[in-house]
């Protein structure tokens, strides 16, 4: 019998991933922990963080960049995104000035065209790109 007693119930975590734009180039890197492959700097929200405070927060954190939030671009929910667990990510496009540095979690940050992404990308990290690289202007 289901009930709503809230530690019967399993629930996706909240993440953000962030576009930063960066001369031209977004900002990528790679992940020192599984699972391995470069991605968009982001991660998991805090208890008590808004999702903009986790965007800002993390992107400094994985490339010692402080960016500006421009605007939620889309959130991604399927369940099998992040092979770890089941998250929801809310995705932002932000600017930046500057180098990125790899901090945290990030073996290596860069500067990426389109036309010349690393591979592999982890989660469904080149799925967020393709689309933001469809829709942003």
């Amino acid at each position: 019998m289901l009930t709503c007693d809230s530690k019967s119930r399993k629930n996706p975590s909240p993440t953000v991933d962030i576009i930063i734009e960066c001369g031209g180039r977004i900002v990528l890197i790679e992940r020192k922990n599984p699972p391995h492959g470069w991605a968009l700097p982001g991660g998991f929200v805090d208890y008590g963080e808004s999702l903009e405070s986790a965007a800002i927060r993390e992107a400094r954190e994985e490339t010692g960049l402080e960016v500006r939030l421009l605007r939620q671009f889309h959130t991604y929910s399927d369940p099998a995104r992040d092979p770890r667990q089941h998250t929801i990510s809310t995705v932002f496009v932000a600017e930046a000035k500057g180098t990125p540095v790899a901090g945290d979690d990030a073996r290596k940050a860069g500067l990426f065209g389109q036309d010349a992404l690393p591979g592999p990308m982890a989660f469904d990290h080149l799925k967020i790109l393709n689309d933001y690289f469809v829709r942003r202007y």
